[in-house]
């Protein structure tokens, strides 16, 4: 199996850190793991120090501050890159995302896709629990999305995905610019645009039991206008390398 590095930002997640990463190490016993803490007050990092000392090849980097999911990913992909991983896997630490789906994302890297998304908006997926509200808001974000974008994607907005390494080479990583969930977004957004081959594998969004959502307005309101600019500005634009 090549290098595969499984990132996990995290803000206050002390209620869930321990059993994310027990789950995530029997999911993918050989994967690396790194925690990108945002200085959680409630001890996130520490607790995912010591629970990493016990089952090794966990790494907690400490950030100053809270900046944003973007910018967390960003740091954490140009750390993977240099240390030469091969596949790079972003994933919630709230147990929203179910680990043991991991083999199913790397399968369809094998298989020869370019960016593969954990999606709950193709057959096969759900969203358990989900009040009516919050279902209509997610899949007009994402309708919204596709119809501006035009990937093909049905859950942009996906979190939970493996990127070979050369994925983010080619679409350069380091210059997108969303600093909240947009990122999603705009990767996939760029992988599509760069011609390469997105798969969607089906899964359960579990939302989280323990903590609180770290989506607002203001996130979904970048969101938003980061799509329309992007929809706008190349609707008629030939699509380039990245």
């Amino acid at each position: 199996m090549p290098g595969v590095l499984i990132i996990t930002p995290t803000f206050q997640e002390a209620l869930n850190i321990e059993e994310f990463l027990r789950r995530a190490r029997a999911a993918m016993p050989d994967a690396d793991i790194l925690v990108v803490d945002d200085n959680s007050p409630d001890g996130t990092a520490d607790l995912a120090d010591r629970i990493g000392a016990e089952l090794g090849r966990v790494e907690v980097l400490r950030r100053p501050a809270k900046a944003g999911l973007g910018n967390a990913y960003r740091a954490a992909f140009t750390i993977g890159l240099a240390r030469g991983y091969d596949v790079l896997v972003q994933i919630d630490a709230d147990l929203s995302h179910d680990p043991t789906v991991l083999p199913e994302l790397m399968a369809a890297l094998d298989a020869g896709a370019d960016l593969a998304i954990g999606s709950r908006y193709v057959p096969g997926g759900s969203i358990p629990h989900w009040p009516w509200h919050r279902r209509a808001l997610s899949k007009y974000g994402n309708g919204y999305t596709g119809f501006m974008l035009r990937t093909g994607v049905r859950d942009a907005t996906a979190g939970y995905r493996a990127y070979p390494a050369a994925t983010l080479r080619r679409i350069d990583y380091a210059t997108t610019r969303s600093k909240g969930y947009g990122f999603q977004i705009e990767t996939a957004y760029r992988v599509a645009r760069a011609g390469g081959r997105i798969v969607e594998v089906p899964i359960a969004f579990t939302d989280r039991v323990r903590g609180a959502s770290k989506m607002s307005l203001a996130v979904m309101t970048e969101e938003m206008a980061l799509v329309s600019w992007w929809g706008v500005r190349d609707r008629f634009r030939r699509p380039a390398g990245v």
